[in-house]
């Protein structure tokens, strides 16, 4: 399993320039040949490219620094130099550069095959037979290349799936994403099992009407994760990109004893974060049905009640709630795509 990195910094160096040649004709028969330097080569652009080919900054962790090559020099007999090769930096759609001492954010690649120029390269200079003039017939001179130019990038990716699953560690999230798509997360018996986020496609329907979409299982938070307790604040970005949350509380008797408790943690820990993440439409379930414990069940039963919720109750192992969970998504999804066709202010992830 390749490793997951979610921020690097990325120093970024396009090509110089090349020079414009300062060439005169030198033929038999031609006394006084005029000038005939050619242009330089433009330098290569650094252009980040966003893919879903990758869903990792991985490739930039062990890479600081990347150079573009330089345009070569103009030469005589009004041959132009050679322009230096573009460098394309695939990135993981959901990528977001920053510039590393500005803080100001410099594009945002959610799309596939989105481009962003990070490092033009140099123009190239031109040559001294573009200064020729009826007064000024023989110029000595020509243009030099433009400089390249060198920039630290902080790339931070913040993936993008249509439902995020919440909820404390062990709260059966890693079960759950393996159990409704391919994906195969690490499970474990034992807290923070889940150290970075996992993706998985879930498809619905029957042809010609399938429909797919992506869930992201997140690492678990607890209580203070946005000071950075537990796995800290470094995964709760990865919530934004989200349109639907799913929250999982544990029933089983390994569970909070209070289910309504860790959801008001969770919650809190998201409004600390981005307040904005509280407007998200959700769904609330309790998760290991199959192992409940009637008096977590119970409470769980009545947070529901009192908040005006459906009460849904999983199990990933017998299967028991996935249709009915899997199809509150659905209308959550199919709302929250009607929104965005009414005034389309909501971005599609």
């Amino acid at each position: 399993m390749s490793q997951f990195v979610d921020e690097v910094t990325l120093r970024v160096a396009s090509g110089k320039g090349g020079d414009g040649s300062a060439s005169f004709r030198r033929e038999k028969f031609v006394p006084r040949g005029g000038p005939d330097g050619g242009d330089g080569g433009n330098g290569g652009s650094i252009i980040l490219c966003g893919t879903p080919d990758r869903s990792t900054l991985l490739d930039f962790k062990h890479r600081p620094r990347v150079v573009a090559t330089a345009g070569e020099n103009g030469r005589g007999k009004k041959q132009h130099g050679k322009n230096g090769e573009d460098l394309v930096l695939l990135v993981p759609l959901g990528t977001q550069v920053f510039d590393s001492e500005t803080g100001n954010l410099l594009a945002d690649i959610v799309t596939e095959g989105q481009l962003f120029v990070a490092a033009p390269g140099g123009r190239g200079g031109r040559g001294n037979v573009h200064f020729a003039t009826p007064t000024r017939q023989a110029p000595d001179f020509a243009e030099p290349g433009k400089p390249a130019v060198e920039i630290t990038l902080r790339l931070e990716l913040k993936v993008m799936a249509k439902v995020g699953l919440l909820g404390f560690p062990n709260a059966g999230k890693s079960t759950f994403l393996g159990r409704i798509t391919r994906a195969h997360p690490r499970i474990g018996s034992y807290p923070f099992t889940t150290l970075h986020p996992h993706l998985g496609v879930v498809t619905r329907g029957s042809f010609p009407e399938i429909r797919e979409y992506v869930v992201a299982d997140l690492p678990g938070l607890i209580e203070g994760a946005h000071e950075g307790k537990g796995l800290g604040d470094r995964f709760l970005r990865h919530v934004e990109r989200t349109q639907v949350l799913l929250h999982f509380i544990d029933v089983s008797y390994e569970g909070p004893a209070d289910p309504e408790e860790s959801y008001r943690i969770i919650r809190n820990e998201l409004a600390l974060y981005d307040p904005r993440l509280l407007d998200k439409p959700e769904q609330v379930a309790a998760t290991k049905a199959d192992s409940a414990d009637p008096e977590r069940v119970e409470a769980f039963l009545d947070f529901c009640r009192r908040t005006g919720r459906t009460p849904y109750l999983l199990s990933s192992q017998t299967g028991e709630g996935i249709p009915e969970i899997l199809n509150a998504l659905d209308n959550l999804l199919e709302g929250e795509a009607l929104l965005a066709s009414e005034d389309g202010a909501r971005p599609e992830p």
